[in-house]
């Protein structure tokens, strides 16, 4: 290379996934020279759904009309920011203003990186979930900011142990991310979790940034943190049609908050892109629109794919919560049990299973490693497969 990279970028490394799914590929490669069946990957939260029709119609219809192609607003056609508003409206009980508190954005993930390039100097400090989703604390490295981890057990509920985060150093945090229901844990949102988090934020002036992409799925009770008293001071909210809708290569988000954060992120995203294509806002307009029949329909065949996932686990002797929201199931697994290695190498619970069902089945499943020390013991199926995939995935492994 020619030039030294940027010093920011020693701090992060690839993303877990594109190196495993680099991995995964070798391994395709060579299982279908030698005629062996291709790998089944459990990893990926990928909704294998399709979209609501309307929303198909909708980007057909648009896409076909000359004027449709050109730059857009940075801040969203009027039609999608309203029906961001009329979708926190029904479901939410959330009243938004849809010109100043709602920002689209390029998926939920951008967000991240949004809020912590607007809001984080070098040297700040950001509560990060342990365990978590990773971009939390890659987003914050990116900004030079300086992550402290507050630990979310099992024992607890997953959720924050307020009185020993009380007891950390607080000076210097800025900003508190969150994620419920809980990704990768699938603990639900409560009121009076929301309620508490937006107490914190405002008595220690710290922005909270909850991540809520998966409110609908397996959740009969979706809940934004925005709803809790005091939230519009102190917290800010990301969402996304990629879970609840099926859109996730659509890449189409949002973030809620006062109009005053609102302006600070558009400061950082107006220099990023110019605008979404209008086809896919007039479409995502489309999907918000829809129904509790699809959500209900949704989360029916995701109750029979959370059964079968169950019954993975139950033949890796891992214990799971067989009532979890979102979209994974999330099981530990305990000393003793007969897929770990005798040589570990170091390596967690979770990772040992993980390896040896994706070497000797033929299936892979999430090592909790990967999402902070406190999921070391524990591995995750997705919910993004078909019922005959988790299934054969049971047989495949029963035969090890």
């Amino acid at each position: 290379m020619i030039i030294r990279p940027a010093k920011r970028t020693e701090s992060v490394q690839e993303y877990y996934f594109s190196r495993k799914l680099k991995e995964i590929d070798r391994m395709n490669t060579e299982r279908e020279a030698a005629g062996e069946e291709r790998i089944i990957n459990l990893g990926i939260g990928a909704p294998d759904g399709m979209p609501p029709a309307a929303a198909i119609e909708a980007l057909k219809d648009s896409a076909s009309r000359p004027g449709n192609h050109a730059y857009q607003s940075y801040i969203g056609i009027p039609q999608l920011r309203q029906a961001f508003a009329d979708w926190y409206s029904r479901y939410y009980k959330v009243q938004l203003d849809p010109a100043r508190e709602i920002q689209p954005l390029v998926g939920s993930k951008e967000g991240i990186l949004l809020v912590s390039l607007a809001f984080l100097d070098k040297g700040d400090k950001v509560l990060v979930p342990d365990p978590g989703y990773p971009t939390y604390a890659s987003a914050s490295a990116l900004a030079e900011a300086e992550m402290v981890s507050y630990d979310l057990v099992q024992e607890n509920g997953w959720q924050p142990d307020f009185e020993a985060i009380e007891k950390t150093d607080l000076s210097g945090v800025k900003i508190m991310w969150t994620n419920y229901p809980n990704m990768p844990t699938g603990a639900p949102a409560t009121r009076e979790l929301y309620r508490k988090l937006a107490d914190f934020g405002r008595k220690h002036g710290i922005l909270i940034c909850n991540d809520n992409p998966y409110s609908f799925i397996l959740n009969d009770d979706p809940i934004s943190i925005l709803e809790a008293e005091g939230a519009r001071e102190c917290c800010l909210e990301l969402n996304s049609l990629s879970k609840a809708h099926n859109m996730s290569g659509w890449r189409i988000g949002m973030v809620a908050a006062d109009a005053e954060i609102i302006a600070q992120i558009l400061k950082v995203k107006s220099q990023m892109d110019s605008g979404m294509f209008k086809p896919l806002q007039l479409a995502a307009a489309a999907a918000l629109a829809q129904g509790p029949e699809w959500f209900e329909s949704l989360n029916a065949e995701y109750r029979k794919r959370r059964v079968l996932a169950g019954r993975i686990f139950d033949l890796l002797g891992a214990e799971y919560d067989r009532n979890s929201s979102g979209m994974f199931l999330w099981g530990r697994i305990s000393g003793g049990n007969r897929f770990l290695d005798r040589e570990s190498d170091g390596r967690s619970f979770g990772e040992q299973v993980s390896d040896k069902i994706l070497y000797g089945a033929g299936v892979f499943i999430t090592p909790g490693f990967i999402f902070g020390k406190n999921g070391r013991d524990y591995i995750r199926i997705s919910l993004c497969a078909k019922p005959e995939i988790l299934e054969a995935s049971a047989e495949k492994i029963m035969r090890m």
